[in-house]
């Protein structure tokens, strides 16, 4: 039997070789999707206010223009203030007489209390009391009245309540601003974070507080976060509640089930100022169980 020449034996050996690291590629790619808690389906979430005035009334300055960045307290726009104005000097002179009223019918009675029975009888003192009393309410509403007018002068400097870009700005100067309702949103900028759908074979894999690398779509620097919560529950799409509120089964079952997707709450430990971060972001999401402390590995075991 001829022995193979050196080139035959090269490509035997260079194609074992290549086997071996394909299996070993294979392995490895295997445990990564497999063992490893990532997903593509990712998505950048912020809280989003919805500012509406607390008074109605036409709107006589915009400060703002949309998508700038406000200060919490900031004033957004105004809302002409003489209507609220006026009210506030009535319910001034409302609350000034009813003072004086009230002061009297105390003095009335305190003084008719001092006199003896043989002067004044007991039920002209019962009804002096009674009338400061009444004198007493109607003050203290007066007073009620007044405070509320001046809130509502306050009120027409719509102001932000909170740090955060402007959105879907819909107010201009002349428009009719109608209290409730709503006329431009903020986007809080302390609550943006990143919520991963992961499959739910996965959901055993990690814990909260595991940390976490976020890619975003757009490119730039990778952030860095940690699991905050794990959703518990989703909607069951196949069983939905029928008539006289009794379950409404598919009576078809697909023998292909797919891994339902559960939703995860990540926290961003940090943002860079330089970064433009936007609700909606699609992102990679990836967990590091195997980089998580030490105390709470203990603790979870």
């Amino acid at each position: 039997m001829p022995k193979p020449d050196r080139k035959t034996l090269f490509r035997l050996s260079l194609t074992g070789i290549i086997c071996l690291v394909a299996l070993l590629l294979g392995h490895a790619l295997w445990q990564h999707y497999m063992h490893t808690p990532w997903t593509r389906d990712g998505r950048v979430k912020a809280d989003v206010i919805n500012v509406a005035p607390d008074v109605s009334g036409i709107v006589t300055k915009v400060l703002i223009r949309d998508n700038q960045l406000v200060k919490k307290g900031d004033v957004l726009f105004v809302i002409d203030p003489q209507r609220y104005a006026l009210a506030l000097q009535q319910a001034d002179a409302m609350l000034a007489s009813r003072k004086s009223d009230s002061s009297q019918r105390q003095h009335e009675a305190q003084r008719r209390e001092q006199l003896n029975l043989q002067v004044i009888s007991e039920e002209t003192r019962e009804s002096s009391r009674a009338q400061a009393t009444s004198a007493n309410a109607l003050y203290l509403q007066a007073l009620g009245a007044r405070d509320t007018a001046k809130l509502n002068l306050e009120r027409t400097e719509v102001k932000a309540p909170a740090d955060g870009y402007i959105g879907n700005l819909n107010v201009h100067v002349g428009d009719y601003a109608t209290s409730g309702r709503a006329v431009l949103a903020i986007i809080d900028t302390s609550s943006f974070r990143v919520d991963g759908y992961f499959e739910e074979t996965q959901i055993p894999l990690f814990r909260e507080g595991d940390p976490v690398s976020i890619r975003l779509m757009s490119g730039g620097r990778e952030l860095a976060g940690h699991v905050e919560s794990i959703s518990r529950g989703i909607t069951d799409r196949d069983n939905a509640t029928g008539q006289e509120l009794l379950a409404n089964i598919n009576p078809t079952f697909s023998w292909v089930r797919l891994a339902q997707r559960i939703p995860v709450r990540i926290h961003i430990d940090e943002i860079p100022e330089d970064m433009v971060l936007a609700a909606g972001m699609t992102a990679t999401v990836v967990v590091h169980p195997e980089e998580r402390p030490a105390t709470k590995k203990a603790e979870s075991k």
